[in-house]
């Protein structure tokens, strides 16, 4: 059971699939999308949207993904350019770092603008939907989330900093779990299975 969220009440439903320990419980009031009282009520997502995905699915996921692109952008430089150390902040590092972020860039946004999914979300079950209709967030807002999200580690010193607190900011954000990336572009993280 998911700690963010209280037991059920004996009278509602418990959760869909009890085997699967990512599986979201419906709040006390039905919604997903509420905590009782603990934040300003703000406007629900459209009606239908499915529940929001686990912060542990959301983790595997972004997990999956770093490993396929890191593992054959770390293969291919290192082929082309040698050995590096990703800590002694040498030029050949710099480039390494750079190649990845903006490899990855290119793949959220592809993967994103096209269905919403990206290989990890896809075996996660998860989705990226925008807020205002559930749809996937096609054209400037798949690439507006994963430009926020990719590209700040460009950025000397702080852009790592910044990196971190984006991916952190969901486990204190309500009512929506959002990421910065997500509220710069207008999405939620939700289940792709109903």
């Amino acid at each position: 059971m998911s700690t963010d969220q209280p037991p059920p009440r004996p009278d509602e439903p418990g959760d869909r699939d009890s085997s699967d320990p990512f599986a979201k419980q419906p709040r006390a009031n039905g919604s997903p999308y509420a905590d009782h009282g603990d934040h300003p009520a703000g406007p629900e997502p459209y009606a239908g949207m499915p529940p929001l995905a686990h912060l542990g699915r959301r983790l595997i996921a972004r997990i999956i993904d770093a490993l396929l692109i890191g593992i054959p952008v770390g293969l291919v430089v290192t082929a082309v350019a040698g050995a590096y150390d990703p800590i002694e902040g040498s030029a050949r590092s710099t480039t390494v770092t750079l190649v990845y972020v903006l490899v990855y860039f290119l793949y959220e946004g592809l993967m994103l603008t096209r269905d919403g999914q990206t290989v990890g979300k896809k075996a996660m079950k998860i989705r990226v939907a925008m807020l205002e209709n559930g749809r996937p967030p096609v054209g400037q807002a798949g690439w507006l989330r994963a430009g926020v999200y990719a590209l700040p580690e460009i950025v000397p010193c702080c852009g790592f900093l910044f990196w971190l607190i984006n991916v952190l900011w969901c486990t204190w954000d309500r009512p929506y779990r959002q990421c910065l990336h997500d509220k710069a572009a207008k999405t939620l993280v939700v289940s792709a299975v109903p």
